[in-house]
């Protein structure tokens, strides 16, 4: 709807202004192309992060023989660099500008891959020890994501100035499916690039390796188009200049003017009021640290060893599981916007019970798996359809409901604590999986698989006395879901149910 004040501003304060007037707006177009910059930028990211994690650089360890604590550790260490986001949160508030911060941090840590792609190379020319090679490329990981997770709560930070708070859940559901397309169509054709490479899968994805340092730094291009923000001002978006929709009749990316008086622009309203006491102090934000602890640890007890159980246990061919991964990344797509909508017609927390529940079973779905048939054709894909579709819901509202219940004064503290808690607790849950497979042998990975659905179930406990400003309750939850549901699937009218304002 329409602003119905004549200068409406919508602002999102980093440091206390004593006079508004002075604090720089944001205009329309500046906006608008920012968002265009931002999504782009994270289009030929994708592609960068496909192919230097994940399925592809699970099935590069496995090749050199990687050990399952190994594997784990593959999957640890981005959530051990994200301890440092506290730090990175610090320097990067005393900068003047969130563009050239992120620019040379991101750069460095993209730059690191090109030694590797070329020692990949030479060694599938002149093999030597594999165990140097893996411990190359768990060094480069290392301080590749070291530097990002520096960068990472001043890249969050930025996108909240740009983004308007009642528009998150549109906006990055908008975002987030054009990184779910890139990967629907990246992975399968990577992975059946690097299987079917004449020299070999360790020559093809080193090869590959050389197209992610490329596509990172296009990315990286895309990101300089964004406007600049200077962490020691305030800024405003100008409202009355917005356009009215994210995504305009020419498929162009915009913000709404669907802003009355936001909570982002109120400081006294629940939810968002400045900081005038200590994190320990703010029960609701210590119960959602309570929340993302326990789910990344029970998530990734699971988590970064299904690809490991369907190459190495299984011993099936790569392009069957990238096929499999491009699967999840379909049902992320399809769904990603759908979860956006829901998200800001009734709430975060709601969809993250909801839909938390069901992904709280996932593993035990794969309980019973093998290679047999009706696994490789049936099984298989509807797990990763399954798993792709829910997962898009909690990781959108997780992040929405962090932007929510974090005070807006010091925000990139906030969310580098939440990173550096979510890294700190991942890390755990993936060398005790790692540990635990190897401890218990043959049956282990079941038994893994069993340990991290009853601790994802814990998980969800915190997330109950959580409030969220102007979410739901569940039963008015379920009944919004059954009604997009039906409207999604049958063209059916909704009904009048309160939505979110």
């Amino acid at each position: 709807m329409a602003p119905n004040q004549e200068n409406l501003e919508l602002a999102l304060i980093w440091e206390p202004a004593t006079d508004r007037s002075l604090s720089p707006k944001l205009a329309k177009a500046d906006i608008r192309s920012s968002l265009q910059a931002s999504t782009l930028d994270g289009v030929f990211a994708t592609i960068f992060t496909t192919i230097t994690s994940g399925v592809l650089l699970s099935n590069f360890l496995v090749e050199l023989n990687a050990t399952p604590l190994q594997i784990g550790m593959l999957a640890s260490i981005p959530m051990v660099a994200n301890l440092l986001q506290p730090l990175g949160a610090y320097w990067a508030d005393r900068t003047t500008s969130r563009r050239w911060y992120g620019l040379w941090v991101y750069g460095i840590s993209r730059i690191l891959w090109l030694p590797l792609a070329i020692a990949i190379i030479t060694f599938s020319w002149h093999p030597l020890d594999p165990q140097r090679m893996i411990i190359a490329t768990l060094a480069v990981l290392l301080a590749t994501h070291v530097l990002a997770a520096i960068g990472s709560a001043s890249w969050l930070a930025w996108l909240a100035t740009l983004v308007p708070r009642q528009l998150r859940g549109r906006y990055f559901g908008f975002r987030n499916s054009t990184f779910s397309l890139t990967s629907l169509i990246a992975i399968p054709l990577l992975g059946f690039v690097v299987s079917r490479w004449s020299g070999g899968t360790i020559q093809g994805f080193g090869v590959m390796v050389l197209l992610a340092v490329v596509a990172g730094f296009i990315s990286l291009g895309f990101q300089a188009c964004m406007v600049d923000i200077n962490p020691q001002t305030p800024h405003l978006i100008d409202a009355q200049s917005l356009p009215e929709t994210i995504v305009g009749s020419n498929g162009s990316i915009a913000v709404t003017t669907e802003l009355e008086s936001s909570p982002i622009a109120d400081v006294s309203e629940p939810g968002v009021e400045m900081v005038h006491t200590s994190i320990l102090n703010n029960k609701h934000f210590l119960l959602f640290l309570l929340y993302c602890g326990l789910w990344a640890c029970g998530a990734n007890l699971s988590n970064p060893f299904f690809n490991l159980y369907l190459l190495d246990n299984l011993s099936l061919d790569l392009s069957w599981v990238t096929l499999y991964n491009g699967l999840d990344a379909g049902a992320n797509l399809l769904l990603l916007l759908f979860w956006g909508k829901l998200a800001d017609r009734i709430g975060n927390r709601p969809i993250l019970l909801l839909v938390g529940a069901l992904v709280a079973i996932v593993p035990l779905l794969w309980l019973g798996t093998g290679n047999t048939s009706t696994s490789i054709w049936l099984w298989f894909p509807l797990l990763h359809l399954l798993s792709g579709g829910t997962w898009a819901a909690i990781n959108l509202c997780i992040n929405n409901l962090q932007l929510e219940i974090a005070p807006v004064r010091h925000q990139t503290q906030y969310f580098a604590l939440t990173a550096a808690i979510v890294g700190a607790s991942g890390a755990i849950g993936t060398m005790v999986g790692g540990w635990l497979i190897e401890l218990l042998g043959a049956n282990g990975m079941m038994k893994l698989f069993a340990l991290s659905s009853g601790l994802r179930v814990v998980a969800l406990l915190p997330l109950l006395w959580v409030q969220e400003p102007q979410s739901h309750s569940a039963r008015a939850t379920i009944q919004r879901l059954m009604q997009r549901i039906q409207h999604w699937l049958l063209g059916a009218e909704s009904s009048d149910l309160p939505v979110k304002n």
